[in-house]
C-alpha cells in the first residue's frame, strides 16, 4: 500500500512549538499516513492571518491552532468552515477544564510560556554547563551537576545530555574506554545521579560501522568487532552494578524516552537530599 498525505495547518500567536508536538504526536498514531505541514507562527494580527487563511483555501486540510485573541480565532475557524478545514483549537479543552477547576479567567498573553523567568534562565545556564562538560571533559567539581551519564561510545549520551539540559539538570557525561579506568570523583560523587546507559552489541556495532562509514576510516577495528563490543557492555553494566548506580537500556529507545526515565530517576534521588 502507498503511503496517504493530507495538509496540516499549524497556526499560532507564539512559536508554533505546542501545536507541532501535538500534530505530530497524534498524526504518528496513523500507519501510511504523513502529514503535510504548514507552520504559521506569530499570528497576532489581522493582516497576518488573511495570509494564512489565503493558504488554507488554496490547500485545504486539518487547522489546529493556538490564538489567545478571540477574533482571531472566530476569524480562523469561520474561514476553515468556508473551505471544508476541520478547525479545532488544541488547548481551549484545557483552558477550560483550568477555568472550571479554578474559578479564574485566563489572560491572554500569546507564549506566556516562553517569558524570560527564572525557569529560562536555568536551561541556559543548564545548557552551558553540559555543552561545556560533553564527552569526558569532566567539571573540575563534579557535585556541580545533576546527572552524570555513563556507557560505552555510541550509547547517546550527547543527545541525552541535551535533552536533560534543555529540562534544566546540569548533565556531563563520560564513554566507557576498555583499559581506562574510571575518574575516582565519579564514584565519589555524592549529589549528582549517576546512570549507566548500555545497548546490545548488535545495535552497538550497527552504530559504530555507520559511524566510521560516514568518517570513510578503517571497519576492521575491535571498535566494531562484536566480541569486543559485548565485553566492553559486560564490563560497563559490572561496573554499574558494582556501584548501585541505575541502569537503561537504549537499545530501543528514543532520546526522548531515555531522558524521561533520567528525569523520573532524578526526581528519587532529589528526595534523599531533601530534610523530612
Amino acid at each position: 500500500m502507498g503511503r496517504s498525505y493530507f495538509h496540516l495547518h499549524l497556526v499560532s500567536d507564539s512559536t508554533g512549538e505546542t501545536l507541532i508536538n501535538v500534530g505530530r504526536a497524534a498524526a504518528a498514531q496513523y500507519e501510511g499516513i504523513s502529514a503535510i505541514e504548514h507552520v504559521y507562527p506569530l499570528v497576532r494580527s489581522a493582516a497576518q492571518l488573511d495570509r494564512v487563511i489565503s493558504e488554507i483555501r488554496a490547500a485545504p486540510g486539518l487547522v489546529l491552532y493556538t490564538l489567545v485573541g478571540g477574533d482571531l480565532g472566530q476569524t480562523l475557524e469561520a474561514a476553515a468552515r468556508e473551505s471544508g478545514s476541520p478547525c479545532l483549537s488544541v488547548l481551549q479543552p484545557v483552558h477550560d477544564l483550568l477555568q472550571s477547576y479554578l474559578g479564574a479567567q485566563k489572560a491572554a498573553r500569546p507564549g506566556a510560556q516562553h517569558m524570560l523567568n527564572a525557569e529560562y534562565f536555568k536551561r541556559i545556564d543548564a545548557m552551558n554547563f553540559t555543552l561545556a562538560h560533553d564527552d569526558g571533559n569532566l567539571p573540575d567539581d563534579l557535585e556541580e551537576a545533576d546527572v552524570i551519564l555513563l556507557g560505552v561510545s555510541r550509547t547517546s549520551k550527547t543527545p541525552t545530555s541535551i535533552y536533560l539540559a534543555n529540562r534544566g539538570l546540569k548533565t556531563t557525561n563520560l564513554p566507557l574506554v576498555p583499559g581506562v579506568p574510571l575518574p575516582p570523583a565519579i564514584e565519589a560523587a555524592k549529589k549528582p545521579l549517576v546512570v549507566g546507559l548500555f545497548a546490545s552489541p548488535e545495535r552497538i556495532v550497527q552504530i559504530r560501522q555507520n559511524r566510521l562509514s560516514s568518517l570513510n576510516a578503517d571497519e576492521s577495528s575491535l571498535y566494531v568487532d562484536r566480541s569486543a563490543v559485548a565485553d566492553e557492555i559486560t564490563a560497563s553494566r559490572r561496573l554499574f552494578v558494582r556501584n548501585r548506580w541505575p541502569t537503561i537500556d537504549v537499545t530501543r529507545r528514543s532520546i526522548e524516552e531515555t531522558a524521561a526515565a533520567i528525569l523520573d530517576l532524578h526526581r528519587d534521588h532529589r528526595m534523599k537530599f531533601i530534610a523530612v
